[in-house]
This record gives structure tokens, sequence and C-alpha cells, in this order.
């Protein structure tokens, strides 16, 4: 048997796709054992339901069209026990569920196995007999051993999304209704119809070319970046009526990027090599993008997106590619591999309802602006089939990332029972824009934002946040070619800082390091996340530190509403280091001037050492925030980003629930105040739980700050507390998750968890 598991493995890695590799599977298992039947089914995740994918015995044109729920017929039984079933008749099973389309009313033997990886249900596959009889070890041992084998070449292939592909291929085939799922990027559901986007260069596709008119190609490279300037500023411009000032700021980072003189000068020194224009810009642009994907943060690592649609915007100048005119009707939804920020001003405002992106995150600058402008939009499709042409029905589900193509009557009539639901919650959260955040019996509990660029503060003024409580500083950094100077810093602070007062604005060092290098800093290491990173750099370079640390200073002259946090703290010799620096700073700048206060200093709790010296750290400094993300990473080593484990990364883990409660008391017994930032403070499940451990400000993205207001202005702080007592003597997070759902429903908060695991 061990040759003829070796062969079929091999065959399956031979083959051209997933499904070919399904079917050879059942094929060489049906002939190895000798069963007249093998079929097998992977597991949908999304919907929860064992679907047909390959069989040899069976009627083949139930492949994708045969679901079964999670829990009907023996195969259901197989993939919750886990475990392999042995079945002399399986008609007369109380489990046993007849589909007659299959064809299996003659079949009475069963063999079935699931296919495990990582502890997590990727199928089941069963051979089947006519003949009554029980299969013997020698072939349960064979199928056990086959279902082990194949188990990681599944689980590769759901990684890279193959399987996804595979179930979307048949969901449109089968059921046109639902075609795709993404990653949910702004919450809300459209109904309209699509209007397809295509690039207008490809960098991709350039070729090396050698050059003799070195001083042409400069001026033609001059004239095409000139032209991408002006249209980035008209584009600005277009959009300026719809945004605030601080949104309009998304495209002046695009003319600084634009105006580096690492990007223009990199690309004319290829150029004058001998490299014509559209080679040299790829070769830089590629290598600058290199230098953002490779960062550990989500958000930074977005940029990579907008560098390379500035790019084959240049290139499309180069190329002399005139835009496509397009003809927005209403309802449009707009639908592409790539969708930049700028597309958006393209379309008539107001006529774009929906916005569905093969490629892309949460964090791009298409997604703030879509956020910004309300607009529903699912991004990190894995591919988007030919048959979505300008013109065809669409239904946008942001809460869940589907997209339906060409949805019947009955599910277009169900979504916009949804749509006026969604219009009545909105209308609801409308309301309490200005009332105070404060539960039943009127304890206050701040609500603050996390920024990464100076336009998501603006939704602080129009959602009445009670300020900044985070600001990552690193984005000024990673787009130049050198450290800015502090007064180039100071501007930056200067701005931020005079657009909150007087509301506080915590600012936050320089958080870089190996998972975060910069193109002038290159730091190169193979655990970048337990490595040189955060206050160990900015100690270790107090140059750079004492710089940034007097341009926030000076920054908050006559303003005073600066707080200056310390990131990635993990012993208190570098809380006093670092302190010993900032009164260095202070001392220099208030001798220069008088009218300049020292800062409140607060530090992160992002590490396990820090949550159990809590009680020395608050005495040291004057606030403390737990960056939630971060600390559940490092307490339950997972890494989140990594699809073999990100299923056991949960922030409602009961370690993780202890260990904030702990911090909580220790900061407290100090006197100081203890917020939490992070995806935790956006959570409605977490949020109540949050309020009874005793949380002074909770920050979070700007977008869920009206509905963490409502769940905290639902309960009273003695039923938060209950609940808390209740959740903290349960020992798994899948049963936390379940009781804090539940106590959402029986508050009237349901319609608030829309796609919550």
């Amino acid at each position: 048997m061990l040759n003829t598991l070796r062969r079929i493995v091999q065959e399956i890695n031979n083959a051209h796709n997933l499904g070919e590799a399904l079917q050879i599977l059942v094929q060489r298992v049906r002939e190895a054992i000798g069963a007249d039947a093998c079929t097998i089914f992977l597991y949908d995740t999304r919907t929860q339901q064992h679907i047909l994918m390959a069989t040899d015995g069976l009627n083949p044109s139930c492949v994708g069209q045969t679901r079964l729920r999670f829990d009907e017929g023996i195969v259901g039984l197989i993939g919750q026990r886990s475990e392999i079933l042995n079945i002399e008749d399986a008609t007369l099973h109380p489990q046993f569920s007849l589909h007659t389309e299959v064809g299996e009313e003659a079949f009475h033997a069963l063999l079935g196995t699931p296919i495990m990886h990582h502890r997590q249900l990727l199928g089941v596959i069963i051979v089947q007999q006519k003949a009554e009889r029980r299969f013997d070890d020698t072939e349960e041992a064979f199928l056990i051993t086959l279902a082990a084998q194949i188990a990681a070449t599944i689980a590769h292939a759901k990684t890279i999304g193959m399987v996804t592909h595979l179930f979307d291929a048949t969901y449109a085939n089968n059921n046109p209704e639902i075609a795709l799922y993404g990653l949910p990027t702004v919450p809300g559901f459209a109904i309209g119809k699509a209007v397809r986007l295509f690039p207008l260069a490809d960098l991709h596709t350039v070729p090396d070319k050698p050059i003799t008119d070195i001083e042409g190609e400069i001026a033609q490279f001059q004239r095409a970046l000139d032209e991408t300037k002006a249209e980035i500023a008209a584009i600005g411009q277009r959009l300026a009526p719809h945004l605030s000032l601080e949104d309009q700021s998304l495209f002046d980072v695009y003319l600084r990027i634009l105006e580096s003189d690492s990007l223009s000068q990199d690309i004319l020194s290829y150029i004058k090599q001998g490299l014509w224009a559209q080679s040299a810009l790829k070769k830089v642009i590629h290598n600058h993008i290199q230098q953002f994907e490779i960062i550990d943060d989500p958000y930074l690592r977005e940029r990579a997106n907008d560098l390379k649609d500035l790019g084959q915007r240049i290139l499309s100048h180069l190329q002399n590619n005139q835009p496509k005119e397009i003809r927005y009707e209403t309802n449009t939804i707009l639908v592409g591999d790539e969708i930049t920020a700028a597309d958006l001003a393209h379309a008539t405002t107001g006529k774009v309802i929906g916005i569905v992106c093969a490629r892309g995150s949460t964090h791009s600058h298409l997604a703030i602006l879509a956020r910004a402008m309300g607009v529903p939009t699912v991004m990190g499709i894995n591919s988007i089939p030919n048959q979505v042409n300008d013109g065809i029905s669409l239904i946008v589900d942001g809460y869940y990332g589907q997209v339906f193509i060409s949805p019947s009557e009955k599910l277009i009539n169900d979504y916009q029972e949804l749509i006026q639901q969604e219009e009545k919650l909105e209308a609801h959260l409308d309301e309490l824009r200005r009332l105070p955040s404060e539960t039943l019996d009127g304890h206050t509990i701040p609500l603050l934002i996390n920024v990464g660029l100076p336009s998501d503060a603006s939704i602080s003024l129009t959602q009445e946040a009670d300020g900044i409580g985070l600001y990552r500083t690193e984005v000024p950094f990673m787009i130049r070619d050198s450290f800015p100077s502090e007064e180039e810093q100071r501007i930056l602070y200067r701005q931020l800082l005079k657009s909150q007062a007087p509301k506080p604005v915590i600012m936050r060092t320089l958080d870089i390091g190996g998972d975060k290098p910069l193109p002038y800093f290159p730091i190169v290491e193979e655990n970048p996340s337990l490595g040189w990173r955060g206050i160990r750099v900015m100690l270790d370079h107090p140059e750079v530190f004492l710089t940034q640390l007097r341009a926030m200073m000076r920054a908050n002259q006559g303003l005073n509403n600066l707080r200056i946090m310390l990131p990635m703290i993990s012993t208190l010799s570098e809380i006093d280091e670092a302190l010993r620096l900032i009164n260095k700073a202070f001392h220099e700048i208030s001798a220069e001037t008088s009218d300049i206060q020292l800062p409140p200093i607060g530090v992160m709790i992002e590490v396990p050492s820090a949550v159990y010296q809590s009680d020395f750290i608050a005495e040291r400094v004057d606030f403390v925030s737990i960056g939630s993300n971060d600390l559940t990473q490092y307490l339950l080593a997972v890494d989140r980003n990594n699809a073999r484990v990100v299923n056991l990364y949960d922030s409602l883990h009961p370690a993780v629930l202890s260990a904030l409660l702990q911090t909580v008391e220790n900061v407290h017994k100090a006197g100081k105040l203890v917020s939490i930032c992070g995806e935790m403070a956006s959570d409605p499940l977490s949020v109540i739980l949050l309020i009874a451990m005793g949380f002074d400000a909770l920050s979070m993205n700007a977008a869920s700050l009206l509905r963490i207001k409502w769940v905290i202005r639902s309960f009273t702080l003695d039923m938060a507390r209950q609940l808390l007592q209740e959740v903290l003597t349960l020992s798994e997070p899948h049963l936390v998750r379940k009781r804090l759902k539940e106590a959402l429903e029986e508050y009237g908060l349901g319609s608030l968890i829309h796609g919550t695991k």
C-alpha cells in the first residue's frame, strides 16, 4: 500500500489545478481499495456546508451542486466527530440522509474519514460499496494515511485561495446569486449595476530598453511626472467639495511622494545610466514597494499600493494613454482588480453606492475614503469572474464581505429590507452623535480614535470623538529618502495638534525596526517581531529620538494637548532611559523659550512582561495604554497574519481577559489612567467587558465610534460587571463570544454584530 500511496500523492501534486487533483484522488482511491465509489467533500467555513467536489462512482453532475449542512448525514457526522466511520450498511444508520440526485441508493458499505489540518476540518473522503460489509483494517489504515497526506496539499491550496476560487466557481455556475467572498471593508449594503475598471498601464509588462538620447528621456520623464502631479491635484480638487480638509490630505500624501527626492532622483539615475524612463520607473517603484511589503504593520504595508498606483499613473503619461470615458449611472458599483482612491474622483459623487475590489485591504486609501463617504466596500477577493461586466446586477454586503452576482428578485427584496433596517440604525446612531458616551447610570467613558493619516482625524470632529488615542508617526519617515528634519516634523505635528485642540492627542514615538525598515535605514532580521524595534531602536539612536521629541514639544507650544507614548516597552530600564532623554529634550527646548510645558508621558503595554510589571510601570509614567492587537498576539504566541494559526488568535481568550484585568487593577492602584486601543476597543462584544474592567478611555477606528457609544449607553456599570464575572468563569474563547452575543441580543443590540465570528 505504501507504494500506492506515494504514487497517488505524486499524481495529485503534478495536477494542473485543484479540481483535477481531487478527481485524480477519487479515481485512484477507488481503484486501490476496489470500492464501487469514492467521493470527496470539502468543507466551506463561510457557508458551513460540505460540498461534493469530486466523485468516481456517483453522479458526476452533482459535483459542486450537492451541499450538506455541517451536521447533515453521515458526512456531517464524520466531520463533527473528527474520526473515521466504518459502517456495514449505511442506509440503516440513524444519521443516513438520502440525496436521490447523487445516485447512492444501491450502496450499503461505507468507510469515511475526515481530512484534518492543524485541528481544522478541511473535508471528508468516503468510499462505498454496493455489498454489505465492513472494510478491513488495512483499508482503514490506507484511507486515514492518505487523508493525512493530502491534508497539507489542500491546506496549502486553501491558504493561497485555490479552494475559495473553486468554491466560487461552483457557486457562479450553480447558484449565480452567491459568487464572491472577500474582506468586509466598509459596512453596509448596496444594490446596483457594475462598472468594471481596468488599469491604464501595467508596470510588470515594461521591458528593459537601452537609450542614447538621455536628455530627451529625462525631459519625457519630467513631463510625465508633472502631468501626474497635475492629475492628482485636479482629482483632489474634484473631490474637495465632498471631503473635509483633512480627508483631502490623502492627495497631499500622493503629491509628497511624487515630489520626494528618493523617487525622482533614483529614476533619473537609471536614465543617466542609459535605461529608458519606463523601465527606470519600474525598477524604482518595485524597489520602494518591496520596502513596504515586508512591513508587519498592515496600515504601513498598504502604502505599497499607493506607490504602485502612482507608478502606473506616471507610466500611463509616459505611454500617452488616455483614460477611457466612463459613464456612471445612478446606483453604480465600481468593480476592478485594483481600484484606487483617485478612481473615486472619476465617478459623479453620489452615484457610486458600492465598491468591489480584488486587491487591497481595510487600510488602503480607497478604504479610508470609502469609509469617509459611507460607501459599502468588499476588498481582497481572490478573482473577479469575467461575467462581471458593465451593467450586470450586483449586491454588495459590506458586513459579511459577500458579493452576489445577478441576484434573484427574492434576494433583492431581502436586501432591500436589510437596507431599510440599516437606514433606521444609522438614523438612530446619528441621534447619538452629540450625546455623551456614558452608561445608563451615568458612568462616562471617553472615546478616542486611532490615526494613521491626518485625514483620519477629521472623522473625530464629525463624530464627536474625545481626542486621538494613538497617532502613529512612522508615515512621514516612510515616504522620504532621509530622516525628516526637526522643523519638518514640527510642522506636521503642529497641524494635527492644532486641528484637535483642546482635545488630547497621544503621539506614539517612532516605531520602526526589523518589520518596519526605512529605505535609508534598512534592518534585516530573521524574527523582526521579537527583534530590534520600537523603543529599542530609539534608545540605540538617541539622535533620532531626541529630534522627534523636540519636534513634538515645539509643536505643542501654546496648545498643550500633546501626550507622548512609548511603544514596545518590555523592561523598566527602557522607561528610565527614555524618560531621561525626554527630560533632556524638554530642558533644551525650555532654554530657548519659556512657553513650553512637559507633556504627560505614557507607555504602551504590548508584551507579557509589561503586564506583569504594570504596577512598577504605572509608578514611573503619567498614563498607560494597552495595545490589544500585539498583546493578544504575544500572549497567545499567534501570528495573526499566519493562515495556519490565525484561528487561534482571539482577543476574547480567557488569558487575554485576565491580563487586561490585572493591568487595569495595577495601574489604578498607582492612581494613573489606563486606556486601550486596537480591535478590542471597536468590537461591540468586547466593549461591555472593557467597561466593567474599569478602562478610563477607549481608542478605536473612527467608523466604529457611534456604534460603540450605543453599546455604552445601553448598559449600567453594574450590568457590565455582572456579565464580566460570568464570563471570567468560562474556559474557552468561543464560549465567551457566545455569551456576549447573547447579551447584545438581550439588550436590543443584535444589529451591531453583523459579520462577527
